[in-house]
């Protein structure tokens, strides 16, 4: 294997720096991510994600020349996020917009209508001739965070419904946090990964992935998810395994069954899920190096 990043892994991991645990400040991430993007591993990297408020500030961190893809993180009404994609400066090229639609707990379809109506603007403003032509990438989507509570599968059938009609939305799933309840069980995980390959719906993930196979965290006594389990699994659920098949990779906390999933898989494209955000990117691609999918040294 060559030390570049295989097919497979192609943007898997997204820069969420600026986001907790991590919490670096913007000027020290986007210092960072460019480094990233000067390595070795550049293709592992996808955007930098930064809160929809700090856009502007971010703008003043580039060089005239420089361009710089972006993952906004809707920490605003979703009505106001329109305003931050129009506006946004021509030097950051933005991907993807990302905004939960619901608490748990809540009908997740009026925030969902919403952000539906935001992608389709976005769409129709990417095309030539349109408002944001040529500042939007042709990699550009919005993602719907969906609870894992009240309403998901019909969410979900909503966001197919409008992807299938061409909007440029998919889903989004928390698979940690600061609280057990937003830890999904493998089971709830493996009901959505499969609810989504039925409905042929990609996803990203956030929260709790650093780590390639799942562990149980000490300081926390959270037991996180692997996203080497994450992969496995998705692997497992687009050639037709069911539920319980796909729960069972979930699970597993011996690394070698994950890897004889991805080994034979690393030339081709990931199907359905896009990747997670990470505070750290050094992590998971140490974890990718030491299970052999990525041939590579980290430089200190």
């Amino acid at each position: 294997m060559s030390t570049q990043v295989p097919v497979l892994l192609d943007g898997l991991v997204d820069d969420a720096a600026v986001f907790p645990p991590g919490s670096a400040s913007l000027p020290d991430a986007v210092a960072a991510h460019r480094r990233h993007r000067a390595s070795w591993y550049a293709d592992l990297v996808g955007p930098l994600l930064v809160p929809a408020t700090k856009l502007p500030a971010l703008a003043g961190l580039l060089g005239p020349d420089e361009r710089l893809d972006v993952g906004v993180i809707g920490d605003l009404p979703i009505g106001q996020l329109d305003k931050v994609r129009a506006e946004a400066d021509p030097r950051l090229r933005v991907r993807q917009i990302e905004a939960a639609v619901a608490k748990r707990g809540e009908d997740p379809l009026p925030g969902l209508a919403e952000l539906v109506a935001l992608a389709r603007r976005a769409a129709d403003d990417a095309t030539p001739g349109g408002e944001a032509a040529g500042r939007l990438t042709d990699h550009f989507d919005v993602y719907a965070e969906l609870p894992l509570t009240f309403g998901l599968m019909g969410a979900l059938d909503v966001l197919a419904a409008a992807r299938a009609d061409g909007v440029p939305i998919a889903a989004k799933f928390r698979t940690g946090g600061l609280a057990a309840e937003l830890f999904p069980t493998p089971a709830e995980l493996a009901a959505v990964i499969c609810a989504c390959r039925d409905r042929q719906l990609p996803f990203k993930l956030t929260a709790g992935l650093h780590q390639a196979v799942r562990h149980l965290e000490p300081e926390t006594g959270f037991t996180h998810h692997g996203f080497g389990n994450v992969l496995a699994a998705t692997l497992a659920a687009a050639g037709g395994a069911g539920t319980e098949a796909v729960a069972e990779l979930l699970v597993a906390a011996d690394p070698r069954p994950l890897v004889q999933w991805a080994e034979p898989r690393l030339d081709t494209t990931r199907p359905l899920w896009i990747g997670f955000g990470s505070c750290s990117i050094l992590e998971p691609l140490t974890d990718l190096i030491r299970l052999g999918l990525v041939n590579g040294g980290i430089e200190a």
